[in-house]
Parts: C-alpha cells; sequence; structure tokens
C-alpha cells in the first residue's frame, strides 16, 4: 500500500480497546476455547487500491468459520474503494469497515487501526493488493493453539503477476512443523520480517504494547516484527502457504519494496534495520540483535548492491556513504562469525574504501550465491587481498573455508548458431582452493523463469585449459526449452564428493548477448536473446516463431509507453 502525505496526526472511526485490562482473560479464554469458530480477526488495509482490495477481502472471508470478523481499514482513499468495501459489508455482517480520517502516509497506523479495533482471539494482517491462500487461517489457528503460542508463522510466496511466477519467502524457515518455546531458539527467524504470514494473539499484542510505527514510515514490519521477537513468544512454524505477495513490477506506481530507485528508501530500510537491532538488544535478546545485524550484510547489503550499477552517480555516492555510516556502529563480535561470507566481504569493503568502487566485481560477489571475480592479488608475503590497491583488505578467511561455500567464479557464453549452440563454461582459480579440491564436472540445467521446470540437464568435464583456469563446453539444444526466459544453474563437483551450486557471469563483449534468430526444425524460427541479469548471472530470453515476435514487438511498445 503506497504512502500518500507526510505523516500527520490521526483519528478513526473505529472503537478503541483498552490495551491491557483484559489481556489475562482474553489469554485464558483463548487457552480454553473449545472450537476454531469465529477466533480471528483479518485486517485488511488500503489506500487507493479499488481495483484489488475486493479480491483481498474476499479471500479473507473465504477461510470460513474460523473468521470471526474481517476489519477493512481504508486510509483515505480517494478512488471509491471505501464506497466498494461498504457495500461488500452490507452483503456479509463480518466485515466491518474503518475509515481513517487523515491520510496516515504508510501502512503502520491502518493496522494500528485494525489492531484497536479487533475483537477476535486472534489477528492477522492482508494487505489490499494481496489474498490469503484457502486453508491459510485454519492452518496457522490450528499449530497455535496446539502448541498455545502466542505467534504462528507460515510459508509466503512471492507471485510475479502477470506471469504468474512464484518464489517462497524464507522456505528454509518453513520446511516442518516446529515449536519454538522462544525466539532466540532460532536466531534465524529475523530474516523472515513480514507481518502478514503470521498469526498473533491479540492479547498478547495488547498486553506487550506491541504496535507499528506510525506515520510514514517505510519498512514499519521490521520494527513491528523486532518489538514481538523481543517479547520472547511461544512460535507454532508450518509449511503451509499462508500468503500470496503480489508483485506488480509493471504497475504505474510501485509498492514500497520495489520503489528501490530513490536513496531516501535505501536510508528508510537501514533506518528500520537499525531501529529493529536497537528493540532486540535493548530487551536482552543479544543473540537475535547479532543475528539481525549479520541479516542486514547477507541479505539488505547485496540486495542492494547488486542494483549499483544500475543508479546514477551521485545516488551511489549517497548510498555508498550512508552504508558505511550504517556499518560503523558495528563492533568487531559483528565481524568475526563466517568472515568469508560475501555480505560481511562486502560489507568490509564499504568500510575501507571511502569512494565507490569495483562495482562489477562488487555485483558478482553480491549475487547469491556469490561470484568473486578476478584479479586476485596477493601481499608480498602471500596473503590474499581484494586488490593490489586495497591490499588492507585481506581475504585470508577464504583459505580455510569449506569449497562447498567459496564465492566460485565461473563465467559463460552462449553461441547461438544454425544447426548448433554451445555454451561455454570457464572455472576460476580462487587462490589456490579449486586445484585442491580438483574439480572434476560440470551439471548444467537451465530453471524457467515462468514455473519453475528444469529442462536441458547435462553434465561435461571439466579440464585445465591454462594457469588457473578450467573449462568444459556442451552443445544447448535451444528449440527444447521453448519460449520463455531461462536462468543458468550449475553444480561444480569436485574430486572427494563435494559440490557447489553455482551461476556463470555472462561474458560480455564482441556481440556475445546479442539477439539471434536461429532455424529451428520444431519452430521454424528461435529468436534468441543471452543477457546478464542484474546480478551478472547469464540467462537466456527465447521466443518462437512469428508469434514470438510479434509478443517482443508488444513488449517494447507496453515499455515504451510506460
Amino acid at each position: 500500500m503506497p504512502p500518500d502525505s507526510p505523516e500527520q496526526s490521526e483519528n478513526t472511526q473505529s472503537a478503541q480497546h483498552p490495551q491491557s485490562d483484559q489481556s489475562n482473560q482474553s489469554n485464558q479464554n483463548t487457552r480454553n476455547a473449545p472450537t476454531t469458530r469465529n477466533a480471528v480477526c483479518v485486517v485488511v488495509i488500503g489506500y487507493n487500491d479499488r481495483a484489488h482490495v475486493a479480491d483481498a477481502v474476499r479471500s479473507a472471508l473465504a477461510q470460513g468459520p474460523s473468521v470471526a470478523e474481517v476489519v477493512a481499514v481504508d486510509d483515505r482513499s480517494t478512488d471509491g474503494s471505501a464506497e466498494l468495501l461498504d457495500r461488500m459489508a452490507a452483503a456479509d455482517a463480518r466485515l466491518r469497515v474503518v475509515r481513517r480520517d487523515v491520510n496516515s502516509g504508510g501502512c503502520g497506523g491502518p493496522r494500528n487501526s485494525g489492531i484497536d479495533a479487533a475483537t477476535a482471539p486472534y489477528v492477522m494482517f492482508l494487505d489490499s493488493d494481496d489474498v490469503l491462500p484457502p486453508g491459510a487461517v485454519d492452518a496457522l489457528l490450528a499449530a497455535s493453539r496446539e502448541a498455545d503460542a502466542e505467534v504462528a508463522s507460515g510459508l509466503c510466496v512471492r507471485r510475479e503477476l502477470p506471469s504468474g511466477r512464484e518464489q517462497p519467502w524464507q522456505e528454509p524457515l518453513y520446511t516442518a512443523h516446529s515449536v519454538l518455546a522462544r525466539p532466540s531458539r532460532r536466531p534465524e527467524l529475523v530474516h523472515d520480517t513480514l507481518c502478514v504470514n503470521k498469526l498473533y494473539r491479540t492479547a498478547f499484542l495488547r498486553e506487550h504494547g506491541i504496535r507499528f510505527p506510525e506515520g510514514r514510515f517505510l519498512y514499519e514490519d521490521f520494527v513491528f516484527t523486532a518489538r514481538v521477537l523481543a517479547a520472547g513468544p511461544r512460535i507454532a512454524l508450518v509449511p503451509d502457504r499462508v500468503y500470496v505477495w503480489h508483485v506488480r513490477r509493471a504497475a504505474e506506481r510501485l509498492s514500497l519494496s520495489l520503489d528501490r530507485g530513490h536513496i531516501d528508501n535505501w536510508q528508510a530500510r537501514t533506518r528500520a534495520c537499525a531501529q529493529a537491532y536497537d528493540i532486540l538488544l535493548a530487551a536482552g535478546q543479544k543473540e537475535l540483535a547479532r543475528a539481525a545485524r549479520a541479516k542486514f550484510l547477507d541479505h539488505d547489503v547485496r540486495m542492494y548492491a547488486r542494483e549499483l550499477g544500475l543508479r546514477d552517480a551521485e545516488y551511489r555516492r549517497a548510498w555508498w556513504t550512508h552504508t558505511r555510516n550504517h556499518l560503523a556502529r558495528y563492533d568487531a563480535a559483528d565481524w568475526e562469525a563466517d568472515p568469508a561470507t560475501p555480505g560481511r566481504l562486502l560489507g568490509r569493503l564499504l568500510l575501507e574504501s571511502p569512494e565507490p568502487r569495483d562495482l562489477p566485481r562488487l555485483r558478482d560477489l553480491a549475487a547469491r550465491p556469490g561470484r568473486l571475480l578476478p584479479p586476485y592479488a596477493r601481499t608480498p608475503d602471500g596473503t590474499p587481498v581484494w586488490s593490489e590497491d586495497l591490499p588492507q583488505l585481506s581475504l585470508a578467511p577464504l583459505l580455510t573455508s569449506p569449497v562447498e561455500a567459496l564465492p566460485l567464479a565461473l563465467d559463460a557464453e552462449l553461441r547461438p548458431r544454425a544447426g548448433a549452440t554451445t555454451l561455454t563454461l570457464r572455472l576460476h582459480e580462487l587462490y589456490g582452493r579449486v586445484a585442491e579440491a580438483r574439480p572434476r564436472e560440470l551439471e548444467v540445467r537451465w530453471r524457467s523463469r515462468n514455473d519453475e521446470r528444469t529442462r536441458g540437464r547435462a553434465t561435461a568435464a571439466l579440464t585445465g585449459t591454462g594457469p588457473g583456469l578450467w573449462s568444459a563446453g556442451l552443445p544447448v539444444d535451444l528449440g527444447s526449452l521453448g519460449a520463455g526466459v531461462w536462468d543458468l544453474r550449475l553444480t561444480v563437483r569436485f574430486a572427494d564428493g563435494a559440490e557447489r551450486e553455482v551461476t556463470a557471469a555472462a561474458r560480455a563483449g564482441a556481440g556475445r548477448l546479442r539477439r539471434r534468430a536461429v532455424p529451428s526444425v520444431r519452430h521454424g524460427v528461435l529468436l534468441v536473446q543471452p543477457y546478464a541479469t542484474h546480478s551478472g548471472a547469464l540467462a537466456l530470453r527465447l521466443e518462437t516463431g512469428a508469434l514470438g515476435l510479434a509478443r517482443i514487438l508488444r513488449g517494447r511498445l507496453r515499455r515504451l509507453l510506460h
């Protein structure tokens, strides 16, 4: 829900509920509730989102009898959203509409209004442009009640629209049912900063005064989630899909999380991360606080560093300076754990260099998985360092890191030709660690962006082709892939059985990434476009036949009009 106006004082038309005097009784009632009927309040927030809010509300009402009420908080919309919600409320008594008198400028205020209006024992949140999948509320409610947990959390999937491609969010946390007596039992919880894929005991939020930041505060869920974890709740985790996060990159108005092209977005994100750390530390949750700082390096810094080459010089300087100032708060212990990880290497590079530098190399290191491309410099005593002109940035931790965790560097070149298309791959040495592990072969596969299916799986032997270089080449049957966007995925296998999942940097220059038309027995003609992703990895865009050409022309026209 994009913000509209700066932070303003607010009034709502909803009844305000006491925050603490009923908490103990509500807690007892929750634990003794005999059924799951009428147990959950779903708070839907929206601003000028008439095109989607009805779908969000319907998905909440469709959860069944477990949902006692849906509280739709309209943040002073001007597009008829509130009137649409009023008509829906007239048709279903479970829907209540709360109209705010003043636009809040963000998402936190409307969610707080929803907490205040909730009368059910449990509450969860839903944005107006997303949906709850069938069974989401029942899965979370059953887990919470069975474990007597104040918080239940499940899997969120990001769905790209209009393609429908889905990507799980923080999937490793949700592989199986589990119960945590307290959050510190699993510090990785700090990586799931979303508030929407969780069910909260209403009395728990009120008893601890847990609320969202008010006004125009981007990434308000970072702070809210930190407040929840700081209170030390018992948490139930479920592998069920409980939230569908719609990603509309072509929308006229990008969501807050996608609008990263302005420096104030990064400043807001670092402010929210800093507040989350302070909240956890003040609550005595030192392990979670340390994990939150590690998450900032491994997730936030890497995500923005991958896009740094797309920004102008002014943005880069501002981003670099702001990030250096933020990282200056870190202490020695923040850098000691896992010093060879890409996030920590990137953070140390930022601290050691006062000006932006080595952006292509930085982008590749920030990729997932990270790639550390040449040059591989050493000091006179043989210590690995970032470069000859930055010897103070030691890369010595790479000498002891397991080969499965090394930021191995591969590059790739795809040569579409009539009759045969070849893929050439090169694996680079990394301070002697690759030769020591004795690379044997590469497994190659192409993964579709549209439906995650994998095709073109093949294996090729790696052979030494020069000092510090191993190469492999193999044919690619483009016709068997079909239309769509395909990401190249690789596995390097070593003599001792170790494996490393990697991607390959797209080798540019001399027309290597130019679109070509290739004759095809199956499709008549293939339009082949090798390209480098934002993280520098080789990917492939394919269109088939005359219809494919028409799709390309329509896409170009849409981009021009947008």
